[in-house]
């Protein structure tokens, strides 16, 4: 158990165990980031995240809160003990994350302090990529974000082996079935709504024919960077029977069946050259964006 700063210490499962010690620097409050909570006695007060030291596990969404439990613990003059397994990585991420958002200071800063500190610090690759975004959203989670939707999705395709299992909440609520004021998108066959505005997912640009190896990109114009020819949207609930179950697939019109683009659990290549994993691929020419005009503010 190391003292970071003044009321926050980091440690390992083994800290917890020796009460005493506990007992003896203060620690009234445990964050515990494991994969198995710790029973402690009443005295402590306790919260536990459950979150493997692997590829599959979702820290970011539970970043603000930790930090939340941290800073509660600390203005009340009390002393908190984060701690995972080991101490390295989890609880490591976790206190990066607190110090990120409390100091003001950089990811990279955020580390190095607390490696300074805690030389066997190792926080993994997917952790520190969802650092990263945290530090994007200035160390707030936005989860409506379309960044964080296109995380949630990735996570989604590590932690589900089989997609039979899928969690009804992954998809977006059928736009065709509720009342909305956002832009919306309707198949240009039969004008059936099947998406919103909130449910596309943004990427960047990528670097056009020079990413499509087959094609033939030399002649004038081969430098050249083609637009995006498709929306890649968040699933939402009108695909369900289409892609649970399924790597991969056309997404049909629910009211026409006509064609409007396809899926990928693993992703596809967007006409512009970036690849986007998983995508749920909707082409433009297949449908019409709405926007809604408030008659009222006309008048």
């Amino acid at each position: 158990m190391i003292l970071v700063e003044s009321g926050l210490y980091i440690g390992a499962a083994s800290d917890v165990k020796d009460l005493t010690k506990l007992s003896s620097v203060g620690i009234t409050h445990v964050l515990t980031v494991d994969s198995e909570q710790v029973a402690l006695p009443t005295q402590f007060i306790t919260k536990y995240v459950r979150a493997l030291d692997d590829s599959s596990t979702d820290l970011l969404s539970k970043l603000d809160e930790c930090v939340e439990f941290v800073e509660a613990g600390k203005q009340a003059s009390f002393s908190v003990l984060v701690h995972c397994h080991a101490g390295q990585s989890r609880s490591a991420a976790v206190v990066t994350a607190y110090l990120m958002k409390t100091h003001r200071i950089t990811l990279k800063e955020a580390q190095s302090k607390l490696i300074h500190i805690k030389s066997d610090v190792k926080i993994n690759e997917n952790f520190l990529d969802q650092l990263t975004l945290y530090e994007s959203f200035g160390c707030e989670v936005d989860f409506c974000s379309p960044q964080y939707k296109q995380f949630r999705l990735q996570n989604l395709t590590e932690r589900y082996t089989d997609l039979k299992d899928l969690p009804k909440e992954v998809f977006a609520a059928d736009p065709g079935q509720i009342q909305s004021t956002e832009i919306s998108y309707r198949c240009r066959k039969c004008r059936r709504t099947l998406f919103c505005g909130s449910s596309v997912l943004s990427h960047e640009v990528g670097s056009g024919p020079a990413a499509f190896p087959h094609k033939k990109t030399a002649g004038p114009g081969s430098g050249h960077h083609a637009g995006c020819t498709s929306y890649f949207i968040e699933p939402v609930r009108w695909m369900e029977d289409a892609l649970l179950g399924v790597l991969d697939g056309q997404l049909l019109c629910p009211k026409c069946s006509s064609k409007l683009g396809s899926f990928n659990w693993y992703g596809e290549q967007c006409s512009c050259g970036r690849w986007v994993s998983p995508a749920f691929q909707m082409h433009k020419n297949r449908v019409d964006e709405i926007k809604h005009v408030n008659i009222s503010a006309l008048k």
